[in-house]
């Protein structure tokens, strides 16, 4: 039997969910961080909450919360994790706005790829609220700035 160097392909080359059940439950952490340029007139109507859409910045926070629950239901080979704190920060620059998000849960694997998606759908959710706006926003620099997990 031959093992394959990536944990998510078989040894025929399909894809493969990783089985972690015989690793040990440990607390995981991961942040994710990512940015959405805006021109200086969207910039002041999210400022002066006067966007039609609504509340833009703590709309995209719920989003984002609401999509580092969702992860294994969009990414195939995600686990399901029980996440126990999923923290969306996003914050007028003045060039845009930066999100900052942090999850983390008790288990066998980590929660980076929960923490990459709140953040990439927090912008998402700015872009969705401003399109009608600013045709000119880019999205940028979505990233895993650090994951940790420590024993019980």
């Amino acid at each position: 039997m031959t093992h394959s160097k990536f944990s998510h392909i078989d040894k025929d080359g399909k894809a493969n969910m990783v089985d972690v059940g015989h690793k040990e439950q440990q607390i995981r952490e991961a942040k994710a961080s990512g940015k959405i340029r805006l021109e200086p007139q969207t910039i002041d109507l999210i400022r002066d909450n006067n966007m039609k859409k609504g509340d833009v910045l703590t709309i995209a926070e719920i989003a984002g919360i609401q999509a580092s629950k969702q992860t294994s239901n969009l990414i195939p080979l995600c686990h399901t994790l029980l996440i126990t704190k999923a923290e969306v920060k996003c914050k007028l620059v003045s060039d845009g706005v930066q999100v900052n998000t942090r999850v983390k849960c008790i288990g066998q694997t980590g929660v980076e790829m929960e923490a990459l998606t709140a953040a990439s759908v927090a912008l998402l959710t700015i872009y969705d609220m401003c399109k009608a706006v600013d045709k000119n926003m880019i999205l940028e620099a979505i990233r895993l700035d650090e994951k940790t997990k420590v024993d019980l």
